[in-house]
Formats: C-alpha cells, structure tokens, sequence
C-alpha cells in the first residue's frame, strides 16, 4: 500500500479555503469535507438530530426535520457554553465518518487525503491525525469584503462570526505552509495549489 499524506486544510471565513479544496481535489486528492459532514449530521434524520433535540429542546429541530441553524446559531452567539455542547455532539460524529471516508481513500491508493476543516485550530481534535496543515491566509479586510459580496450578510455579521473563530495569527502559528491568497487571481492561486500539491505527490 503506498504511503499516503494526511492534509489539514483550515482558513477564515472568505480566505478561499473551499475553492483550494475544490483545486487539490482537480489535482488528484481526496478531500473530506467536514463542514459538509457536520450539515449531513444535523439534517432531517442525521445522526446528531436526537441529541441535539434532547440536549437543547424540541424547538431546535426545524418542521422539516432538520436542526434549526438560525435559532442554533442565535443560541451559540448568546452563550458559550451552548458551543461546546454543541460541538460535543456533532464533532465526535464528524471524525467517525471522517474515519470511515479516509480508511476508503486509504485503500483506494489514494496519494493525499485532504482534511478540509473550517475550525481545524479551534477544535484542538484533529491535528494529532494529520501529516501537515496547510493554512489558506488573507488579510481580515478582504474576508470582510468577499464574505458580505457573496453572502449580503452586513459586516458586522461577518465580524461577529470572524470574532468567533480562531484569530489570524492562531492559525498562522498552526500553519505548516501557508498558501496567502489576497489580490491573486484565480489562475494565480491555481498556480499556487499546483506547486503545494506536487509538493504532496499529486
């Protein structure tokens, strides 16, 4: 079985993080998409829909079925606490499928699995299973202006939830490589990932 390289990806909202996923996975890698785990989880008969409507009451789980993200994401702002019971349902249940995806790319052949974590540096549970973690950097202006450019969330609805995850330099400082993706390009950037994705045997 050849050796494989485990990959964290992490990066503010608006960094580009989710497009150098998309572009290491055009280049060969396996990319396992936690953010995307954690909404299959607390969909309409996810895996983490009974806890969460034990732990925080009926009235978090939407007509549909699913988690209330608003009335959730209300509560969290409100209270910390509140976070960290969250996150203590769905995390453990994020790495399992993360498990069950890797030990398939694994024995697939797969030369690099990346790990496309948002809160990679704030969870503190994930770095013990990866190789390198790769850092999508940009400076906290330019977060600001793509996130409200593509979400119309007002801008101070960005720094709230910027003020929620690590810091900048939190992450930097977690950083084996950091690609800095502020006033490239998108061919510029694919020139970047190019270069970071030789580097790991795509």
């Amino acid at each position: 079985m050849r050796e494989v390289c485990r990959l964290g990806l992490t990066g503010g909202i608006g960094s580009g993080k989710s497009t150098v996923a998309q572009m290491l996975a055009e280049c060969g890698a396996v990319v396992i998409d936690a953010d995307a785990l954690a909404r299959g989880a607390t969909q309409a008969g996810g895996a983490a829909i009974a806890a969460i409507a034990f732990e925080f009451g009926p009235q978090m789980i939407g007509a549909d079925g699913a988690m209330d993200r608003d009335a959730m994401r209300e509560l969290v702002y409100a209270d910390a606490d509140v976070k960290r019971r969250l996150e203590a349902i769905i995390h453990p249940l994020v790495q399992q499928q993360a498990q069950q995806q890797e030990g398939r790319a694994v024995r697939a052949g797969s030369a690099c699995i990346v790990f496309d974590v948002p809160l990679l540096v704030e969870s503190g549970r994930w770095r013990s299973r990866l190789d390198r973690v790769l850092v999508v950097d940009c400076l906290e202006p330019t977060q600001i202006d793509r996130v409200t450019a593509r979400s119309g969330l007002s801008r101070m609805a960005v720094e709230k939830i910027m003020a929620s995850q690590a810091s900048r330099a939190q992450r930097l400082q977690a950083a084996d490589l950091v690609l800095f993706n502020d006033g490239l390009s998108l061919d510029q950037l694919r020139s970047e990932v190019l270069q970071v994705a030789r580097h790991f045997g795509l």
